[in-house]
């Protein structure tokens, strides 16, 4: 950071150590400042865990394309078929396709 004046905010850093086991007791620090551990953290939507199980993304994904559902239903009564189509398409299904390949 120093060398090449990159500015970064320490407080916002965090550090995750990926395995089947929690027993790395390693301490980073940056510009003397010690990076907050934790065991998960999300990144561009997406949630990684420390065990690399995608459960919270999978049901934080579900639950916003069901408000998208729910949006749809409240705010669209009277739809053709070919228009809930589009909406779906647009709305519902954005949601769960991104990040698919994790």
């Amino acid at each position: 950071m120093d060398t090449w004046l990159l500015n970064l905010n320490v407080d916002k850093c965090r550090s995750v150590s990926y395995g089947r086991r929690h027993e790395f007791s390693n301490t980073y620090t940056m510009s003397d400042n010690v990076i907050a551990k934790v065991d998960k953290v999300k990144d561009l939507g997406d949630t990684f865990d420390s065990r690399l199980k995608f459960d919270e993304h999978i049901d934080i994904k579900i639950s916003k394309a069901y408000q998208m559902q729910g949006i749809i239903k409240r705010h669209f009564i009277y739809l053709t078929p070919d228009t809930f189509v589009v909406l779906y398409k647009s709305l519902v299904r954005s949601h769960l396709e991104y990040a698919v390949c994790v």
